[in-house]
């Protein structure tokens, strides 16, 4: 079993317990994070710590360390994990406490770390793309905060899998927010395109890395508002994410995307992102 931190101690993983009067198990009061990490070295670490941050300003709780100690402990698990490539689970919820729906007085937050192994999409789903469905967001209207309470996204992406699809992709009122468990890109035109970051969705660490390299690269881009009837009409789709990297989509409720295939766009910004993933591990 795998190594854990929790609460200030490192334990097999089938040796870490939490009360059942948590808050994150009473009330989903807590927030977490995915880290990604490739030959045990954490990538962009800071960035996902910024949002950690975010996501603990928005529930009104206190971080109970430093950067410095997040980084300590995150490259703890890495290093000892059996996995080489890996993502780190990291959460921390409000803790112990009554069960009332107030904040206690005086808590003492939970805060839980482990390792799972974390593989890139196989090359020959790279290659064929991958199916999506859509379905109205009826979430609630803190999609930034990345909230434990997760029921919302879970229902929504269980209708992908009973499609037999990758993901469910997210329309409020008529316009694109993002997928279930991921941020959505379109590529019409040649321009690559995707939502702004709002209260209505998650600002994915991927999604940051992929404007960057459209940037770099000299990439036709724009960050703006996607209405229902562009996103069906696009000659491309994309998912990004932690375990989906940049992931195409070719086939959007029993309709092709494009010709069916992964496009041209995608294919070089794929390849853009496996180098960067490559230049940034090198360096360290």
């Amino acid at each position: 079993m795998p190594t854990v931190y929790l609460n200030g101690t490192f334990l097999p993983l089938e040796e870490a317990r939490v009360s059942v009067l948590d808050r994150g198990f009473l009330f989903g009061d807590g927030v977490y994070e995915v880290i990604p990490v490739y030959s045990r070295r954490p990538f962009r670490l800071h960035e996902h710590l910024k949002r950690l941050q975010h996501s603990l300003d928005g529930i009104r709780l206190a971080n109970p360390h430093t950067e410095a100690q997040w980084v300590d402990l995150v490259q703890r698990i890495a290093a000892e994990a059996q996995w080489a490539d890996q993502g780190i689970y990291l959460q921390v919820t409000r803790g112990p406490g009554p069960r009332d729906h107030a904040f206690p007085a005086e808590i003492e937050p939970t805060v839980f770390l482990m390792p799972m192994p974390l593989t890139p999409p196989a090359p020959a789903l790279v290659a064929s793309g991958v199916c999506a469905v859509t379905a109205t967001d009826d979430r609630w209207l803190h999609c930034d905060i990345k909230a434990v309470s997760l029921l919302a996204n879970v229902l929504l992406r269980q209708r992908s899998v009973d499609a037999g699809c990758a993901e469910t992709l997210l329309l409020r009122d008529g316009w694109l927010t993002e997928g279930s468990s991921s941020n959505v890109f379109i590529v019409s035109g040649g321009v690559i395109a995707t939502p702004p970051k709002s209260h209505l969705m998650l600002p994915g660490v991927t999604y940051d890395v992929v404007l960057e390299l459209a940037r770099q690269g000299g990439m036709p881009h724009a960050v703006r508002e996607i209405g229902e009837a562009e996103l069906r009409a696009a000659d491309e789709i994309w998912l990004t994410s932690t375990p989906k990297e940049v992931l195409a989509v070719t086939t959007l409720d029993g309709r092709p995307v494009g010709d069916g295939r992964p496009g041209p766009v995608f294919r070089r910004m794929h390849a853009a992102y496996q180098d960067y993933k490559a230049a940034v591990m090198r360096a360290g």
